[in-house]
């Protein structure tokens, strides 16, 4: 991988402590789907206080100028605290860092006051062209020397720290030199950012390249993680694909329970992207998540 492309030296540079999560967790949130607007603002849900703690956004549905995504997300910010979960920062190409479209982040972030902005740890296109896929590193220090620098400078032109997740994936290279956790916790050392703990993804990613997910967890430093994700997923006995479209399943729920245990109290959010059911169904889902901190939370004090 060349890193010629806004890339600064690391040399003698100094390392930042990892950070603390920002503020106390937020509980037990939802994806925010258009589906679902008006059975959020108007259905059950407004007899339910305390079912759902939050909202998770997709950050790129609300780049827009005005309308009816801006006029939905505004009032269930009027309701509820938010963050924003991006998929187009690509903070892993080569190519330059997309400033427009950071600029419209930031004028976002400005406008509904999310708690915090993440995206991905990957790639996303080449040569100009979107591939409209979450496409995953090479765990090498000379991919680490790349991606650092421009995760600092989003957090620079956002003024705030960066939120990474760890994607699913399908493929490794021969030319990683370490392990994705190994990766993460380097990235944390040197940035500053904070994690998004995927524990689908991470189930997943155990299963197509045969890992424990446990030492995954065990690998990532505490004090950086400011969220986790649940989804579900399809498996195919061979391999394992991350696809959003069905409830969590149990082995992802006991592996949420070790993060957990390692981890603590965490903001937790719950997705679902295809055959979205209604709305209080999701909501029951997540009270399973909320069962299972509880009870899990219990038993270490």
């Amino acid at each position: 991988m060349s890193h010629a492309t806004d890339s600064r030296a690391l040399d003698g540079a100094a390392l930042r402590p990892v950070p603390s999560a920002s503020g106390p967790p937020l509980g037990f949130g939802l994806g925010l789907r258009p589906v679902h607007y008006l059975e959020i603002l108007e259905g059950p849900l407004r007899d339910s206080p305390g079912a759902v703690d939050w909202f998770e956004v997709i950050t790129e549905n609300y780049l827009v100028g005005g309308g009816r995504p801006l006029h939905f997300l505004d009032a269930i910010r009027d309701r509820y605290p938010v963050v924003m979960h991006g998929v187009s920062l690509s903070v892993g190409s080569t190519a330059p860092l997309d400033f427009d479209y950071l600029a419209r982040v930031r004028e976002l972030a400005r406008r509904c006051e999310p708690a915090w902005i993440s995206d991905h740890l990957c790639w996303t296109g080449t040569d100009g062209r979107n591939l409209h896929d979450l496409l995953p590193l090479p765990y090498t220090e000379e991919a680490l020397a790349h991606v650092v620098p421009r995760v600092e400078r989003v957090q620079e032109f956002l003024g705030r720290p960066l939120v990474v997740e760890n994607v699913s994936s399908y493929v490794s290279y021969v030319s990683s030199e370490c392990s994705e956790w190994e990766f993460l916790a380097a990235l944390v050392e040197r940035t500053g950012c904070r994690l998004l703990l995927d524990v689908n993804n991470v189930y997943v990613s155990s299963r197509n390249h045969d890992f424990d997910p446990r030492a995954f967890l065990d690998g990532v430093p505490r004090a950086a993680v400011q969220q986790f994700h649940l989804a579900g997923h399809q498996d195919h006995g061979s391999y394992v694909i991350d696809t959003h479209d069905a409830p969590v399943r149990d082995e992802v729920w006991e592996l949420y329970a070790h993060a957990l245990r390692r981890f603590g109290p965490v903001s937790t959010l719950l997705e679902r992207d295809d055959r979205i059911p209604p709305l209080m169904e999701l909501v029951a889902e997540l009270g399973r998540a909320r069962d299972i901190a509880r009870g899990t939370l219990a038993q270490a004090a």
